[in-house]
């Protein structure tokens, strides 16, 4: 923790890129370095200076800086969404840049509602997005904390503000301190307000001890009972909860109120940018109260250490990321997962981190996104095609290219061998030459789009009909000359013929008058004896209304009965099995190559087809059809893959809006 006595002035340039204006936080960090608010970062507090690797490198090179310390405060209580992650990549980036540290903190103070569940997945999140909080490899980690660890200190603190006529013990239940909260124009009231400090003293300790049940008593700060904010009008600092507590057990049946902890837990840490978002701005009155309620009377030269005054950090408040077509709420998350409206947390339709990561989004692009959308004070919601654009962009850089056809139609080519097989070079990324070329069966049996092929085609259909001629990517030209049919009436397969001159998807020579044949269409295709059987999973979003809930009050009512579809038989070109063939080992299938890029803590990176993904989740594009991701369901060993669909290659729901 840092001196609060401390103010001396370091030399401090500008640390920004300078492709973008400030955002108002970076103004005021700027500014605060500038007057040495925070003082500079000694030995003491920039650890590891001695650790080998980056984290020791940044260490070192961390002294003599203004001190910038950021953190991320989550509750235990839920998976992160989308939202947090504008938070966490906020706070981890302004650490970085000018060369500070961050803090993983949970904000752990009700047990009835946390689970070990969530404080792994919150882990997982942060260190996916590329926030490594760990001081032995991330070059601005400040570590990993918890307020459970600060329970004994926050307690103190509340007999000290007893002890100066700031906090009493109330006996009022939950429903009744409502009752007596007040109006704008009438104060709250409360009986206990003026009790004896000795016998609030004596019934904390009774609380604390486990000598009353749970709502028999509170602690709660004497403020303001007429405060325009009722934030100030004596809240509750402590309730009795008598809950074992992941990390301290059954040691504490009090637990500090979220507000009463938050404050102090930042003081503790030594963080100089409390940042958060909006919805806190009327709370930062009662955290600057608190800090200031124990440090009246505190001198800084007292020769007790644990009497001088405790470190004040400054809030500041941003605008949440909220976007349209999306939910939030951790309880009515929860619900959905309860309910079994999706298939858990990290359902790739839900807005979680991990159900953005297990669909195929890349932690990059997620931070791409919030960049670009940069930080402002003012509320509003962006739109979900924004997010999509930014993934698109990114994985049609990152991926390779591959063939697979989601509902098979069988194509024999009747004037290609039989025993035949060719091998086509096809290119795995055009953005990418250094990702090289593949090899691709073709055979006299085929697979195409069952949607690419009509009997009966309108005019401006030039995909393949009978009669008609259209080019496979990177093979030959062919016709369709007969259709067949089963019993039924339904098409069950295509009889063509193929140019043996187009191979590689060139264009015939000219006929013998000059004439020259066009086809205006290119089909992806899969050579039927080579093909690798798939389960394909197309998932939409989750809600197909802008605002879910507005039209009748109910979210669920706005649910997408198309978010997702589920198709058992696609098939995809052999590539697909070689890649995991590459790479595989248990589970997933999936084990790291030799020579991959440094991963973010706790991932392990894969390499497929040219690309490296430091997650160790495949990503591919199946032409014309979109970006595609391996799910963890896959299991190469019993010869099970299975695709879900990060997004389509263009914006569908911009042509359903208009």
């Amino acid at each position: 923790m840092p001196d609060p006595a401390s103010n001396s002035s370091p030399s401090s340039t500008p640390s920004t890129p300078a492709a973008r204006p400030l955002s108002f936080i970076e103004q005021v960090i700027e500014a605060d370095n500038l007057s040495g608010r925070w003082g500079v970062w000694t030995p003491a507090d920039a650890s590891p200076t001695a650790a080998p690797g980056p984290a020791g490198d940044a260490a070192r090179a961390r002294l003599g800086k203004p001190r910038v310390h950021t953190r991320f405060p989550p509750e235990p209580n839920g998976y992160l969404h989308i939202g947090h992650a504008k938070s966490i990549c906020l706070n981890y980036g302004l650490a970085s840049r000018y060369h500070g540290r961050f803090n993983l903190r949970f904000d752990d103070t009700n047990p009835a509602k946390e689970e070990q569940e969530y404080v792994d997945a919150i882990k997982r999140d942060v260190l996916w997005l590329g926030a490594d909080f760990n001081t032995h490899t991330g070059a601005s980690a400040g570590g990993i904390f918890w307020a459970s660890d600060y329970f004994e200190q926050m307690y103190a603190w509340g007999e000290e503000l007893i002890h100066k006529g700031l906090a009493y013990v109330c006996a009022l239940s939950a429903d009744e301190v409502s009752k007596r909260r007040g109006t704008p124009q009438i104060p709250a009231t409360s009986p206990d307000r003026d009790r004896p400090k000795p016998d609030s003293l004596r019934l904390l300790r009774e609380m604390r001890d486990g000598k009353h049940p749970n709502g028999s008593y509170t602690l709660r700060a004497r403020i303001d009972l007429a405060s325009p904010n009722f934030n100030l009008r004596d809240p509750v600092l402590y309730r009795i909860l008598h809950e074992a507590h992941h990390n301290t057990g059954t040691k504490w049946c009090i637990y500090p109120m979220y507000d009463y902890a938050h404050g102090f837990e930042d003081s503790l840490e030594g963080i100089t940018h409390s940042i958060c978002t909006l919805e806190f701005e009327n709370h930062r009155p009662l955290y600057d109260w608190f800090i200031d309620s124990v440090n009246h009377g505190r001198h800084a030269q007292d020769p007790d250490p644990s009497r001088r005054p405790i470190h004040h950090p400054q809030q500041i408040e941003f605008a949440r990321g909220n976007l349209n077509y999306t939910v939030t709420s951790k309880r009515f998350l929860l619900r959905l997962v309860q309910d079994k409206h999706v298939l858990g947390w990290d359902d790739p339709r839900m807005p979680t981190i991990a159900g953005f990561r297990r669909r195929g989004y890349t932690a990059a692009a997620i931070r791409e996104f919030w960049d670009q959308l940069g930080v402002t004070k003012t509320n509003g919601t962006v739109d979900f095609s924004r997010l999509e654009n930014t993934i698109r962009g990114h994985l049609n850089r990152t991926t390779p290219r591959r063939m697979g056809v989601l509902r098979p139609l069988k194509v024999t080519i009747e004037n290609y061998e039989d025993a035949k097989t060719e091998w086509m070079d096809l290119v795995n990324n055009p953005e990418d030459a250094a990702m090289g070329v593949r090899k691709v069966p073709f055979s006299r049996t085929l697979y195409i789009e069952r949607d690419d092929f009509m009997e009966d085609p309108p005019k401006k259909f030039f995909r393949l009909a009978q009669g008609a001629e259209v080019r496979l990517r990177g093979a030959y030209w062919i016709r369709c000359e007969r259709v067949i049919k089963d019993a039924s009436g339904a098409i069950t397969e295509l009889r063509c013929s193929y140019d043996p001159t187009t191979r590689g998807g060139e264009s015939p020579p000219p006929a013998a008058d000059g004439t020259v044949r066009k086809v205006k269409a290119t089909l992806h295709w899969v050579s039927a004896p080579h093909a690798m059987p798939a389960e394909v999973r197309l998932f939409d979003r989750l809600f197909n209304a802008e605002e879910p809930g507005k039209r009748t009050g109910e979210q669920l009512d706005d649910l997408n009965p198309s978010s997702l579809e589920i198709i058992p038989g696609a098939m995809l070109e052999p590539a697909f099995l070689d890649d995991l063939r590459s790479a595989s080992q248990g589970g997933t299938g999936l084990q790291p190559v030799s020579g991959a890029a440094s991963p973010p803590s706790g991932f392990t990176p894969i390499t497929l087809a040219g690309a490296t993904w430091p997650d160790a989740i495949g990503r591919y594009q199946l032409e014309r059809l979109g970006y595609f991701c391996i799910d963890k369901d896959t299991d190469v060993a019993a010869g099970r893959l299975v695709l879900n669909r990060t997004v389509t290659l263009k914006d569908d729901w911009a042509k359903t809006k208009a």
